[in-house]
């Protein structure tokens, strides 16, 4: 199992109505529920399992600028001032601090391709620069290797994925939202072309808008409305350490390993550059429109069989209106973790950190990161279903940007002018004949 997030309350009962329904309940959909309630909005959150069950909980915990996708570039530097402030505007400690992340370059082959970064970057790039020499050395401390090079962000931070969205959640709910865990949508209701409201397993609700922030779950609760959202869903694995002494702070990458100091004094520690893709009727379904990203991340992803392959074809067949929807046959997806590659990175870590040597490992785990085809997300209302708004495709970006995307589906729900411009956010990409055209990898 995943590492337990905090505990949020749930509602007791389903309302009749709603101004807003938001479907899923990880960081993107707290922090929109959060940000509608303190609006005066209505607003209701379904979510199948419990708050934060899946990916926000599961992530590596990075809040960073570097290395992103230039159209997400705006709104990380928003989400960031977010992150600021967090503990002031929840009232308590979700662990974010800004103490930097270094990406390790291995020759200066790597040093051109984030120099690249640099320039395409512009002025979002803030304070990011490469480093070498001693400066580098000294964020390193007890290091068995010596880089040559980092591209280095000082203001990019770290958080607690099993505290953020719980704790954004609680905060909605004093807003005056309402949270109902255990509780799956089945699908989207509309009267003359428009929403009018959502089914869900308890229920129905009556609601003039609907966002979408269900992860991987999005592409397929989308479907019966006749949408089409390339997405797939990739397995990332992590584990854990008990505290560890004399070790670097921050959090750092290179092809072996990545890891993230924890508040706990662990570390969070993850493959560099192996996540695997388990190959679903999707996968053939998507299959072009994955193409460019594939070719770009084909060493970073590995395909793997899919035991529930034709379980999954049934999947894509449900009524939203009556019997049991996919969506409850899994209430927190919990995918195994892969062991050898966790193995490896472990002993990749303590052979660069030999403090690091010999720590109890405390768990291990998988999540499922749900990426897009040009590997930046959808925030944006659906033209052809007015009131509809998809905000999922996260592509393991999420967790740092989230605060600011709730913001963002948010602005866009209530018509206020919006956070950052979103219209490389647009649902409308992947069908109106724009070439998908990644600029970073899974």
């Amino acid at each position: 199992m995943g590492p337990p997030p905090d505990p949020v309350s749930s509602a007791s009962e389903l309302p009749s109505a709603a101004d807003v329904v938001i479907v899923g309940g990880g960081i993107i959909g707290a922090s929109t529920a959060l940000f509608l309630a303190q609006r005066g909005v209505d607003v209701l959150l379904c979510e199948k399992g419990m708050v934060a069950g899946e990916q926000s909980n599961r992530n590596w915990g990075w809040v960073r600028r570097m290395g992103r996708d230039e159209r997400e570039l705006p709104l990380i530097v928003e989400s960031l001032k977010l992150w600021d402030g967090m503990r002031q505007f929840l009232g308590e400690d979700v662990g974010f601090r800004r103490s930097g992340i270094l990406y390790l370059c291995a020759d200066e082959r790597e040093v051109a391709g984030h120099e690249e970064w640099l320039s395409r970057a512009g002025d979002h790039a803030l304070d990011t620069r490469i480093i070498r020499g001693d400066e580098l050395a000294a964020l390193l401390p007890g290091a068995t290797r010596r880089y040559p090079a980092a591209l280095y962000t000082e203001s990019d931070g770290r958080a607690e994925p099993q505290k953020a969205a719980p704790a954004i959640a609680r905060a909605a709910i004093r807003a005056g939202a309402k949270i109902l865990q255990n509780c799956a949508v089945r699908g989207v209701d509309l009267a003359a072309g428009r929403v009018h409201g959502v089914w869900t397993e308890k229920g129905f609700v009556r609601a003039g808008a609907v966002v979408v922030a269900g992860g991987v779950w999005s592409s397929l609760f989308l479907r019966p409305l006749g949408l089409r959202l390339p997405q797939l869903a990739v397995r990332s694995s992590v584990l854990r350490t008990a505290p560890v002494a004399g070790g670097p702070e921050g959090a750092a990458w290179e092809p072996d390993f990545a890891y993230r100091k924890r508040l706990d004094g662990g570390y969070t520690i993850a493959p560099g550059i192996l996540s695997r893709h388990p190959i679903t009727p999707d996968s053939f379904r998507f299959f072009f429109d994955f193409m460019p990203l594939l070719k770009k991340s084909w060493r970073e992803v590995r395909l793997e069989p899919d035991p529930r392959f034709f379980s999954r074809l049934r999947d894509g067949r449900f009524d939203p209106r009556g019997g049991e929807a996919p969506f409850e046959r899994s209430r927190t997806l919990d995918p195994e973790p892969d062991g050898r590659a966790l193995d490896r990175a472990w002993e990749a870590f303590q052979k660069a950190f030999p403090a690091a040597r010999g720590a109890k490992i405390e768990q291990r785990w998988a999540g499922m990161i749900d990426a897009t085809p040009d590997a930046v997300p959808v925030i944006a209302p659906v033209k052809s279903v007015p009131g509809l708004v998809v905000a999922t495709g996260f592509s393991g970006h999420g967790f740092g940007i989230g605060p600011a995307a709730g913001k963002l589906a948010a602005d866009l729900v209530t018509g206020e002018a919006p956070i950052v411009d979103p219209s490389p956010f647009r649902f409308e990409r992947f069908s109106d004949g724009t070439k998908p055209r990644p600029t970073t990898s899974l």
